[in-house]
């Protein structure tokens, strides 16, 4: 009963009648409710928004009307959320948490303590070893400064050391320096310490950040647990850009369903790009054809009709409204005849979460490395460019951390890009060669350009946790 108390949304230090009723509720489903439902796909515009209260050092679900096009007070909220869940993680790191009154000195690591910029700016002397937690903007041509709620302050990275990483405008960082005449002159360089998920949970308890149908977190089903240790032949495939008006596409297509049609994957998750090229005003129509022979395809597999899903996210080139994040899925004119033959396709949003049995899965297509390279403040020395973009996305918690006019956001839903608590797995389909990273209990996976790349693609067994590589050879 306490238990659940602990985990409910209450809005004050009262417990009233409704707050009891609903802990033993809570108590007599005892998490059985939706919550075993085995996969489900979550669109980015069902994700729950969680505020974080610093006050009462929890979360709790926003009350706030959320607009596609929103207020100029989104936009400044939309970075405030984004250092207060960043500034809430770093506080509670053990480099960052207040040394315990009696203890050892020997067996004391040593700690810091953050400091916000109107430290540095309220003061008139040099302040040496001061490490802050802020956003790199630019906020005159070829100045960096770094920005918190409480203020911004000019840095001079002439001297900079810089850990691993793309470090880009408008993404969060640690900067250790030191500071004189109204300038912060940073000696390191480096990202928020990520947090695993399981640490993030012992803290927050059960709440679903993930979405779906459940009130509680899957990973709180016992039965859901035990249904994924038992079902060892799960497997999700994971493509990228499939090329549907390309007849080599098409038919590597064929090969991969009838080498699968012996042992049905529990899904297909295809991203687009699902043309090679924007067809001006016959795009549509391409498409709309493309998808008529994609399911006439898969419909000579009733295997797959039968047992398998089909997720299709969509591409910056296929139809939308812009190529602003989250984007929509496709609309239902172009797949209705796909449907019509495949019940079980699904056309979601990007991007979007799967959560199969008490995993959960997030998936993105964009062409995020390019990006985050090209606007890089400082470009990394050793080229291991996956590690350094698994690693900004984990610390980042956000699966887009560039300026706005590089990537744009609907400002009200900012909140459907975080990636924290961290889930299983975050598959970024990219143009960029293939990889599979494990950082922090998460595995970070690009399956590659299924068109351009030899028809390479990632197969995940969420039973070992493992990600596949794989690839049709001619």
């Amino acid at each position: 009963m306490l238990r659940s108390l602990v985990f409910l949304p209450v809005e004050s230090s009262m417990i009233d009648r409704v707050t009891l009723e609903a802990a033993v509720q809570d108590c007599v489903q005892g998490g059985e409710e939706d919550s075993d439902q085995v996969f489900s796909v979550i669109d980015a515009f069902d994700i729950p928004k969680f505020d974080y209260n610093s006050e009462r050092k929890k979360f709790i679900p926003s009350t706030a009307l959320r607009s596609l096009h929103g207020q100029a007070t989104d936009k400044a909220q939309l970075f405030r959320d984004r250092y207060t869940v960043l500034f809430q993680r770093t506080s509670r790191h053990e480099l960052f948490t207040p040394a315990v009154m009696g203890a050892n000195p020997e067996h004391q690591t040593k700690k810091f303590q953050l400091r916000p910029v109107e430290y540095l700016l309220g003061s008139v002397a040099k302040l040496g070893e001061i490490i802050v937690l802020g956003m790199v903007t630019q906020l005159k041509p070829g100045s960096y400064y770094l920005e918190d709620p409480t203020g911004a302050v000019k840095m001079d990275l002439s001297q900079t050391n810089f850990h691993n990483g793309l470090f880009t405008e408008n993404c969060f960082v640690l900067a250790e320096g030191w500071y004189e005449d109204q300038v912060f002159h940073v000696t390191a360089f480096g990202f928020p310490p990520p947090e695993p998920a399981k640490t993030t949970r012992a803290y927050f308890g059960n709440i679903n950040f993930f979405g779906g149908p459940s009130a509680t977190c899957a990973k709180a089903s016992t039965k859901l647990r035990v249904m994924e240790r038992e079902n060892e032949d799960a497997m999700i495939v994971f493509l990228s850009d499939v090329w549907l008006d390309d007849s080599k596409v098409m038919e590597k297509l064929r090969v991969l369903f009838t080498g699968y049609s012996e042992i049905c994957p529990t899904a297909f998750v295809l991203c687009g790009n699902f043309t090679s090229s924007p067809f001006g005003s016959s795009h549509i129509k391409t498409l709309k054809e493309s998808f008529r022979g994609l399911g006439n395809l898969i419909a000579q597999f009733p295997s797959l009709v039968e047992s398998s899903r089909f997720i299709f996210v969509p591409g910056s080139q296929d139809p939308g409204p812009g190529n602003v994040l989250p984007r929509p899925a496709i609309p239902d004119c172009v797949t209705e005849e796909l449907r019509r033959k495949v019940p079980n396709a699904t056309f979601t949003t990007n991007p979007c979460r799967i959560q199969y049995c008490t995993q959960e899965i997030v998936v993105f297509r964009e062409d995020m490395v390019t990006k985050m390279c090209r606007n890089c403040v400082k470009f990394p020395t050793d080229r291991d460019i996956s590690t350094h973009f698994v690693k900004t996305l984990a610390s980042q918690g956000h699966l887009c951390p560039l300026p706005l006019h590089v990537e744009p956001v609907y400002w009200g839903h900012d909140h459907t890009l975080r990636v924290y608590p961290l889930p299983d797995v975050v598959v970024v389909a990219d143009k960029f060669d293939a990889y599979s990273n494990t950082h922090v209990d998460c595995t970070f996976a690009n399956p590659g350009s299924f068109a351009c790349n030899d028809a390479v693609f990632k197969v995940y067994y969420p039973a070992t946790r493992q990600m596949e590589d794989s690839q049709i050879r001619d």
